[in-house]
């Protein structure tokens, strides 16, 4: 049995990797590397899901990084319990076939609650006065407070929002270091976000992002030299790539105007009821899960899709199971998928224009920009945290409603090579066969610790 780290660092592809990323250059020129076609859709929690079970969507039920809840009548985004993820887990099968394995996650999504032996998730505090405190959640439980003792709080802004930045990803590479230190797990999960913003900000081949290369290039390096010390063989991996996008589509807007979307007024803004519409879009990046409470408006929705500017194609949402769409809209390469329903900006919901990953309808990108018609930006944050240091109510609205703004996207599982996945694998384990899809994720790290 070998002790194996899997460095998962988002978004990088064999495009983005050379001059700017010299530590990543040095170690896939040591090992070997394959791109693969990434899972469908290619967005965060499918793609893990498929890596730590080993089974397609359909099995393992990870749809997207939301989806309906066609009992509860909820849209539901970014949900943490392991318990939702259906099959047996990597670590539980290697537990099973290799006395002593232990395992650490760190970050990887769905991560609270697992049966993995070390875990560190973000996880916000609620109070019951509207204050939120930003936290992580461990398990062991006491190791919150040791792991924070040591590394000071997980900096929460960097890792979403208009702050993201390196900041979330070299803390969650020093709590990688903690644990190995003190625990030395057979098999580490590390999840490195920083890509994600800039890509998704800039776009790739933007100047903006070679800055952005070099630090996690810095990054990676420290964990690969620190991993390389102590014996660990490494395995860099990533979930999709990014695309260049120029066009937003709005789905909900087109549906709306059909007539199909049921709107609830709330304090004079506008809020969509899902489970009163007869058709609506929970987009999730270049795809979007269309649910028709309606059934018999399915062929109609179909050919309405089909006609829409930025829609590629419509596949059938039974191919990916009970929790996906009657249809799902998938965006042609230089699109994505907004969740935005209403025709008037002034009759957003409050929460549109703030940081909020579990009230929107689908994922929000735009989330990472400060809205360039605000003058004094940072200056409206100072006021929001002091109004909230004071125990007052305040809402921070500095995001802007302007989808153009997004410059990268992902989703699409058909994609050239420079925009798939990879994995890649040091000397001693090159000889690993190559991954052809995100399945055989799973087998080639069972192979890994596996192997003598």
């Amino acid at each position: 049995m070998k002790r194996v780290a899997v460095i998962n660092v988002v978004g990088l592809t064999q495009s983005l990797i050379g001059k700017y990323t010299p530590k990543i250059s040095e170690f896939v020129e040591s090992g070997a590397v394959s791109s693969f076609k990434p899972a469908f859709p290619a967005v965060t929690c499918t793609a893990q899901s498929s890596y730590v079970t080993g089974r397609p969507v359909s099995s393992h039920g990870i749809v997207a990084n939301g989806w309906y809840d066609r009992v509860d009548a909820e849209v539901k985004f970014w949900k943490q319990s392991n318990h939702i993820v259906r099959g047996e887990k990597i670590w539980d099968k290697l537990r099973r076939e290799c006395p002593g394995f232990t395992c650490a996650k760190l970050f990887w999504w769905y991560n609270m609650y697992s049966s993995a032996d070390w875990t560190i998730t973000p996880r916000p505090m609620y109070p019951a006065d509207g204050r939120k405190f930003f936290d992580v959640y461990t398990q062991p439980m006491d190791m919150r407070e040791l792991v924070k003792a040591d590394l000071g709080d997980f900096p929460f802004p960097s890792f979403w929002g208009p702050k993201a930045g390196i900041a979330s990803s070299k803390w969650i590479a020093d709590s990688a270091t903690w644990v190995e230190l003190r625990h030395e797990p057979t098999l580490s999960l590390v999840y490195l976000p920083h890509l994600d913003y800039c890509l998704q900000q800039y776009g790739p081949g933007h100047d903006k992002v070679n800055a952005e290369l070099s630090e996690i290039d810095e990054i990676v390096g420290g964990l690969l030299e620190f991993y390389e010390e102590r014996g660990i063989e490494v395995i860099l991996l990533s979930e999709y790539g990014i695309s260049r996008v120029n066009h937003p589509v709005h789905l909900n807007r087109v549906f709306r105007e059909k007539g199909w979307i049921q709107i609830k007024k709330e304090l004079n803004l506008e809020m969509l009821d899902c489970g009163a519409s007869k058709v609506f879009a929970v987009a999730d990046h270049q795809v979007a899960h269309v649910y028709v409470n309606d059934k018999s408006l399915i062929e109609q929705v179909r050919a309405l899709l089909l006609e829409t500017p930025g829609v590629d194609e419509v596949r059938d949402g039974s191919e990916l199971g009970d929790r996906a769409g009657d249809l799902i809209a998938v965006a042609k390469p230089e699109s994505w998928f907004t969740y935005y329903y209403w025709m008037d900006d002034k009759k957003a919901p409050d929460f549109a224009r703030c940081v909020d990953i579990h009230r929107k309808v689908g994922y929000d990108p735009v989330e990472l920009f400060l809205d360039p018609k605000l003058k004094f930006p940072m200056l409206r944050v100072v006021k929001f945290l002091a109004k909230k240091k004071l125990g007052f109510r305040a809402m921070l609205d500095v995001i802007p409603l302007d989808s153009t703004l997004v410059k990268g996207s992902h989703g699409r599982d058909n994609v050239p090579e420079g925009e798939q996945p990879v994995f890649i694998t040091n000397a001693g384990l090159k000889n690993l066969k190559p991954v052809t899809k995100s399945e055989d994720v799973f087998n080639r790290i069972v192979e890994a610790v596996q192997s003598i």
